[in-house]
């Protein structure tokens, strides 16, 4: 376990515990009612601050929105494929953008972000076809040793399920997969979570296994395609996976990180004390030690 806590992320806990962010994990109807405003594409763009720092490029892949963000000086061969969280029902926010500028600014690497199909209106099998479609349209003429697959939360699913559909079809791994806070199984069935839930400040069971069973539809939601903790871990690019223990995602990363071991399967695990879901994203000084990590994972 890394560090101790800093003043600035306990300010961050405070606030998000006294203006009720877990509402929206612990209640349906809340989360169904936050899907309206947070699934706008108008509201999914990069700000201002970031067009100023960076030259970004939009299209599309199946009509969804690609976003593609590259330096304007001294750009290095890396790209990063990255997957925002949401758990797949909310669309990208703003320091999803924000990291994806201090990623780029330091390692000159290029971070394309697809804003994927968001259920209930899509389900798993239009995402999985949307992220694949865009890794072939994007990372196909990329050489494999300078691809990233990363992603926070539901990104981080994603970006596991792609790497193990690469591998299926018998097509070269990504250099790097890194899962930040990742959610790797939809059911929500781990003994332990109940126990993490109680100190998490952002997330809830009842509202994640709601938005899985949004994602699934009539899939399984035990399926390696929605829950690839499920899935085997044999014949990846280098996994590494970031997460904090005041997050109710806990315990898939630590069944990650026992599956690995048991299935002899390079895994760098870096599990941050008193650190809060897909804290790595934000601004406080845990985010900063975790992005240099983070960074030379892409450039190395």
């Amino acid at each position: 376990m890394i560090g101790k806590t800093s003043l600035h992320a306990k300010l961050l806990i405070a606030q998000m515990l006294l203006t009720g962010r877990k509402r929206t994990f612990t209640d349906v109807d809340a989360l169904r009612k936050s899907m309206g405003p947070r699934q706008q594409r108008e509201n999914a763009v990069p700000p201002p601050a970031v067009r100023d720092q960076l030259d970004i490029d939009r299209t599309e892949v199946h009509g969804h929105p690609v976003y593609t963000l590259r330096p304007r000086a001294n750009a290095a061969p890396r790209h990063v494929l990255y997957f925002h969280g949401g758990a797949y029902v909310h669309q990208i926010q703003g320091d999803h953008w924000k990291f994806f500028a201090r990623l780029i600014g330091r390692t000159g690497c290029t971070v394309t972000a697809p804003l994927y199909p968001l259920a209930p209106g899509s389900h798993y099998d239009e995402t999985l076809s949307m992220i694949q479609a865009t890794y072939k349209e994007v990372l196909g003429g990329v050489a494999p040793g300078e691809q990233i697959l990363m992603g926070d939360s539901a990104g981080g699913g994603l970006s596991l399920t792609l790497a193990r559909a690469l591998r299926d079809e018998g097509r070269p791994q990504p250099k790097e997969i890194v899962l930040l806070s990742p959610w790797l199984d939809i059911t929500m069935t781990d003994p332990a979570q109940p126990g993490y839930d109680r100190h998490d400040p952002y997330l809830g069971i009842t509202g994640l296994r709601e938005a899985g069973r949004l994602y699934a539809g009539a899939l399984d939601p035990a399926s390696e395609l929605v829950s690839p903790l499920h899935g085997d871990l044999r014949g990846l690019g280098a996994l590494s996976c970031f997460i904090g223990t005041r997050d109710v995602l806990l315990a898939d990363a630590r069944n990650l990180y026992h599956k690995a071991a048991a299935q002899g399967v390079p895994l760098e695990y870096w599990e941050y004390g008193g650190m809060f879901h897909a804290w790595m994203i934000a601004n406080i000084p845990e985010a900063k030690h975790a992005l240099a990590r983070i960074a030379e994972l892409v450039t190395r």
